[in-house]
């Protein structure tokens, strides 16, 4: 499996001959990502911010994406497979389990910005189990994973990095790969991230925007 990393919490899947993109979304987006965006066999979607939803750049790609009904309600012109917690989603050989997510609230999201539906994805190629969490808080279950790609930015939003060393450690995960990090307003300390995770004994790193990881 090889892992992608794009802009916020973007990353493109490749594994068993398909590729599949996570949250493509408008934060640094660059015009040249749409040549590789386009050419995936589906697209998923956790949330219907914008920095998850790149709407005018989705719009113009013919691939199949998967949300929930929330998202195709905030976009009604994209063509979204609706899809709900305790979902599978089939892509020949690889399973894809829809699973449970909680987005965070602050007072900036009013005014129809809180998000009252929200979805993660475990990507199962039969080899290695991806947990993306989308951006969530900590909650209760019982998921288990090989890699985990979770938000460490907090602000009531996401888990702060102490939180999500925990929550690593009860997925079993042997590998993190911290995204939702690239928003200059809302920093990330890394030296309290390192302290956490080394602490826990959690295995990490941090993928520049482009860069890729096999797995």
């Amino acid at each position: 499996m090889k892992i992608t990393k794009y802009p916020q919490s973007c990353l493109l899947v490749e594994t068993n001959n398909k590729k599949i993109l996570i949250d493509a979304g408008s934060l640094k987006y660059k015009d040249e990502y749409f040549d590789i965006w386009n050419n995936v066999d589906i697209i998923l979607l956790t949330h219907k911010h914008p920095d998850h939803v790149n709407y005018n750049v989705l719009k113009n790609i013919d691939t199949t994406i998967y949300s929930t009904l929330e998202v195709k309600n905030t976009y009604p012109d994209l063509k979204i497979n609706i899809i709900k917690e305790g979902d599978i989603i089939s892509l020949d050989d690889i399973k894809i389990e829809v699973v449970k997510a909680i987005h965070g609230y602050n007072p900036l999201l009013k005014d129809g910005k809180e998000v009252f539906e929200n979805v993660g994805y475990i990507i199962d190629d039969s080899n290695i189990r991806f947990y993306i969490t989308s951006d969530t808080i900590c909650f209760n279950n019982n998921y288990k994973a090989d890699v985990v790609a979770l938000p460490i930015t907090a602000h009531g939003l996401t888990m702060s990095s102490y939180e999500a060393a925990l929550f690593s450690k009860e997925l079993g995960v042997r590998f993190v790969l911290p995204v939702h990090m690239d928003n200059e307003m809302y920093p990330t300390n890394l030296e309290y991230m390192k302290d956490n995770f080394k602490k826990f004994n959690i295995n990490y790193k941090v993928l520049e925007i482009e860069e890729s990881i096999e797995l």
